[in-house]
C-alpha cells in the first residue's frame, strides 16, 4: 500500500510539473499576443525555438542517462551531482556559444537577434537543473520537482504580465524567464544537497566515459526536437516574425488536446507495458481504448474549430488580425485525429522494445517536413507550414500504423472509431444550431461544452450497462 502510494504520488508531482508548465506556456503566449502583439509573439517564439532545441541538444540525452544510471546505481548519485553537473555545465555553455553563432549568421533584425541571445541564456540553468531532476526521478522524489518548479512558473507568468503592462518590451520578457530557471535551479540545489553527501570533486574518468555513453541519447532527442521546431526556423527566414506569431497562436490552440493526449498516454503506458506478458489481445484493448478516448476528444474539437475558429482566435488574442490565421488553425485541427493515433502507437512499440521505429519514424518526417516547407512556405507561408506539418503527421501514421501491425497486431478500427463517430454525429447539429443563431463565442463555448459531456457521460453509461448486461448473460450461459 506504501509503495502503492508513493508511486500514485510521484505521477501526480509529474503531471502537476507538466500542467502548470504547459497551462503557464499557454496563458503567456496568449498574453504577449494580447499586449504586445503577433510579430513581438513571432519574436519570442522563435527564441524560444532556439533556445528549446539547443538545451535539448546540451542536455535531454544526459537527463535520460543520468536518470537511468543513477536508478540502477544510486551510490554514484555524488558523482553525478558534482561531476555531473560540472559536465553538464560544459555542454550547455557549448550549446549556448553555438546557438549564438546560428543567430548571428541568420538574418534577422538586431532587436530579434537580441531576444534570442538573451532567452538562449536560459540552456545553462535549465541545464544544470536536469541533473537534479535526474536525481529526484532515480530517488523518486519526484514531489522535489513540483515543489521546485510550480510555484516559479506561476509567479513568473505573473511578473512577465505585470512587466508587459507596463510597457516593457519582449527582451524584459526573455530576462525574466532566464531568472526564473536560474531560481529553480537554485531551489532544487538546496533541496537535493539535504540528502546527499557529496564533495567538491571532479572525476574526469566519469565525465568522459558519460560523454561517450549519452551519445545516442543525444541523437535520439536531437532529431526529435529539430523536426518538432524546424517550421518555426523555416516561417522565420521565409515568412518574418509576424508569420511565427501567428504560427505560434495556432499552436496555441491545440495545446490543450496535446496536454490531454500526453497525459492520457503517459498514465496508461505502464499498463501498457505489463500488458506485455498477457498477450497481444490485452495490448491490442488497452491501445484500442486510447485511441477511443483520444478521438472523443479530438473529433468533437475538430468540428468546433471547423464552425468556431475564426471566433476563438479573436476571444484569446483580442486582435482582428490573428483571423488570418484561421485557415490554418482548420488545417491544424485536421491533425488532431492523427495526434489521437501516433501517440498510442508510439508509446506501443516502445513498450515493446520498437524505439528504433520511433527514430526512424522522426527522422523520415524531418527530412520530408524540411524539403516540402521549401517549397510550400515559400509560396503560401503560414498556410503553406500547415498544409505541411499535417502532411508530415499522417506519414507518421502510416509509419506507426504499418509497423505496429506488422510486428504486433492490427487494429480493430471499426470498434475504435464507433462511438467517437456517434459523438460527432451529435454534435454536428449542435455546433450548426449554435453557428445559426450568431451567438457570443463564449456562450457557444459553455452551452457545447455541456451538451458535449452530457453525450460522453449518456455513452459512457450506456455502454458500462450494456456490458454488464452481456457479463451476466454469458454468465448464465455457463451455467
Amino acid at each position: 500500500m506504501k509503495g502503492l502510494r508513493k508511486l500514485l504520488g510521484n505521477s501526480f508531482s509529474l503531471l502537476l510539473n507538466r500542467l502548470s508548465q504547459s497551462i503557464t506556456t499557454f496563458i503567456l503566449a496568449a498574453s504577449i499576443a494580447r499586449i504586445l502583439g503577433a510579430y513581438e509573439l513571432g519574436q519570442y517564439m522563435l527564441a524560444f525555438s532556439f533556445y528549446y532545441v539547443f538545451m535539448t541538444l546540451a542536455s535531454q540525452g544526459f537527463k535520460t542517462l543520468f536518470t537511468r544510471e543513477i536508478a540502477q546505481n544510486p551510490l554514484k548519485i555524488p558523482a553525478y551531482l558534482i561531476s555531473g553537473t560540472f559536465l553538464q555545465f560544459l555542454f550547455s555553455i557549448t550549446g549556448y556559444a553555438v546557438m549564438a553563432l546560428v543567430v548571428h549568421a541568420l538574418p534577422y533584425n538586431q532587436n530579434t537577434s537580441i531576444v534570442c541571445y538573451v532567452l538562449g541564456l536560459a540552456i545553462i540553468p535549465f541545464s544544470l537543473s536536469n541533473v537534479t531532476e535526474a536525481i529526484f526521478q532515480a530517488e523518486e522524489k519526484m514531489h522535489l520537482i513540483a515543489v521546485s518548479t510550480v510555484p516559479v512558473y506561476i509567479v513568473r507568468l505573473i511578473a512577465i504580465i505585470w512587466a508587459m503592462n507596463l510597457k516593457y518590451n519582449i527582451v524584459t520578457v526573455a530576462v525574466i524567464m532566464v531568472a526564473s530557471e536560474l531560481l529553480i535551479f537554485f531551489l532544487e540545489w538546496c533541496l537535493v544537497t539535504q540528502f546527499v553527501k557529496y564533495e567538491w570533486r571532479l572525476n574526469w574518468k566519469f565525465m568522459w566515459d558519460t560523454t561517450k555513453a549519452s551519445g545516442s541519447f543525444i541523437v535520439i532527442e536531437g532529431i526529435s526536437v529539430l523536426g518538432y521546431r524546424l517550421q518555426v526556423f523555416i516561417l522565420s527566414l521565409l515568412g518574418g516574425e509576424l508569420v511565427v506569431g501567428l504560427y505560434g497562436a495556432v499552436l496555441q490552440l491545440m495545446q490543450p488536446f496535446q496536454i490531454i493526449s500526453h497525459s492520457v498516454v503517459l498514465a496508461v503506458f505502464p499498463k501498457m507495458s505489463k500488458a506485455i506478458d498477457s498477450g497481444k489481445d490485452s495490448q491490442r484493448q488497452i491501445t484500442q481504448i486510447t485511441i477511443e478516448i483520444l478521438l472523443m476528444v479530438a473529433l468533437p474539437l475538430l468540428l468546433g474549430i471547423v464552425f468556431f475558429g475564426k471566433d476563438l482566435l479573436v476571444l484569446l488574442y483580442q486582435e482582428e488580425s490573428f483571423t488570418e490565421a484561421s485557415f490554418a488553425l482548420n488545417v491544424f485541427a485536421i491533425g488532431l485525429i492523427s495526434s489521437a493515433f501516433i501517440r498510442p502507437l508510439s508509446y506501443l512499440l516502445v513498450a515493446n522494445g520498437f524505439e528504433k521505429v520511433n527514430l526512424w519514424q522522426v527522422f523520415i518526417t524531418t527530412i520530408l517536413d524540411c524539403l516540402i516547407s521549401i517549397v510550400l512556405v515559400s509560396q503560401y507561408k503560414l498556410n503553406g507550414a500547415a498544409i505541411t506539418v499535417i502532411f508530415t503527421d499522417y506519414v507518421a501514421l502510416l509509419i506507426y500504423y504499418f509497423e505496429s501491425s506488422r510486428r504486433l497486431f492490427s487494429l480493430d478500427l471499426w470498434s475504435t472509431v464507433f462511438r467517437p463517430l456517434i459523438i460527432g454525429v451529435f454534435m454536428l447539429p449542435v455546433f450548426i444550431t449554435l453557428k445559426s443563431f450568431g451567438l457570443d463565442i463564449i456562450l457557444v463555448l459553455i452551452i457545447s461544452s455541456l451538451i458535449y459531456f452530457a453525450l460522453v457521460g449518456t455513452l459512457g453509461f450506456y455502454t458500462v450497462y450494456h456490458s454488464k448486461d452481456e457479463w451476466a448473460k454469458l454468465l448464465l450461459k455457463r451455467k
